[in-house]
């Protein structure tokens, strides 16, 4: 917790230990902390030159002559410095050194756009091989401190879906906006229905389109990784980073679309399914007709039982199949049941 603040481990141990009390001695810090007595003398008289800690003088310490004793007098007792006073110097110098740092960075950013090679270099950047582009693609993602914008297709090549928890996380822990537009094939993967819900609990929002035109990631609109078809890259993994330009807002531009026609993923107990608009829903006289044809009973069967026309059992049967994507009964039974309707 302290790190940050330049607190090792051992003077973490030792500066927490004593928040729990007004006073304490090196030998029941020790004590209490685990940490050797040598090293304890040594963290108090570091945290003391630092101002972290203090000797208490009222408790019958002076100036010692080691980390726990004062001659002629009873082992000097120690006490925090106010944090509000002994850290915020430190806590001013990681502002300070952040700042240098982002100061630094738009000035290589700068420098790397003015420099290039060919006005091209500056725009499109060519990443080839299975390391190279994971470690753009995590780049991407961990530099991400507003907005997040990923469409999803097909199984993963270059970076495996494992791969990818610890940026998604550490993204949705700065509170980035993370939107996802996955393709109904890539629902189809091993374990993905998992994945999906923790994605969703976690903060992901999750939208459903039958198909994309291809793979993607937008980092705050700043940079997107594309990638290049395989063959045309001697077989291996390979991708294009794209920066500014008029080439990257087409590609938000073409989020922004998909996502907008794009169907909300929700988790229920039966699994993960898009939701439908509430035109999108079966009627209830269409559900009718969904639990007598999944019965096994035929469609003039079906008419006879409801009291309506074989025409209008085979509108609603064919109404029922095009809500939910399927071209047999089969794959609509196996809808009905993953959708909850029934």
């Amino acid at each position: 917790m302290l790190k940050a603040l330049g607190l090792g481990p051992a003077e973490e141990t030792i500066y927490t230990a004593l928040l729990a009390r007004p006073t304490a001695s090196a030998e029941e810090l020790a004590r209490r902390t685990g940490v050797e007595r040598a090293e304890t003398d040594r963290i108090l008289r570091d945290l003391v030159t630092r101002g972290l800690v203090a000797v208490d003088t009222e408790a019958g310490g002076g100036a010692p002559d080691s980390a726990d004793r004062v001659v002629g007098k009873l082992p000097a007792r120690y006490r925090l410095t106010p944090p509000s006073v002994a850290l915020a110097p430190f806590l001013v110098e990681q502002r300070n050194a952040l700042h240098r740092a982002e100061a630094a960075f738009a000035v290589l950013t700068e420098q790397y756009r003015t420099t290039a090679a060919h006005p091209a270099g500056s725009v499109v950047e060519v990443v080839v091989g299975v390391e190279q582009v994971a470690h753009r693609f995590h780049q991407l993602q961990r530099g991400a401190q507003q907005e997040l914008l990923v469409f999803l297709v097909g199984d993963p090549i270059a970076v495996q879906r494992e791969d990818t928890d610890m940026s998604e996380s550490s993204a949705l822990d700065r509170g980035v906006d993370f939107r996802v537009v996955a393709a109904r094939d890539y629902l189809g993967g091993p374990d993905i229905a998992k994945e999906v819900r923790e994605g969703i609990t976690a903060g992901i929002e999750l939208r459903l389109v039958d198909s994309l035109p291809l793979k993607m990631v937008v980092s705050d609109r700043e940079r997107a990784m594309v990638p290049l078809d395989m063959a045309d890259c001697g077989g291996q993994p390979s991708a294009i980073v794209v920066h500014r330009s008029g080439l990257l807002t087409a590609l938000v531009h073409l989020f922004e679309k998909e996502w907008a026609q794009a169907r909300p993923l929700c988790t229920t107990s039966t699994g993960v399914h898009a939701e439908q608009p509430a035109d999108q829903h079966p009627t209830e006289g269409e559900l009718e007709v969904l639990a007598l044809l999944l019965a096994g009973i035929s469609d003039r069967r079906a008419a006879s039982q409801l009291g309506v026309s074989i025409r209008t059992v085979e509108r609603r049967a064919r109404r029922l199949m095009d809500l939910a994507g399927a071209e047999s009964r089969l794959q609509l039974g196996w809808h009905a049941a993953r959708a909850g309707w029934l």
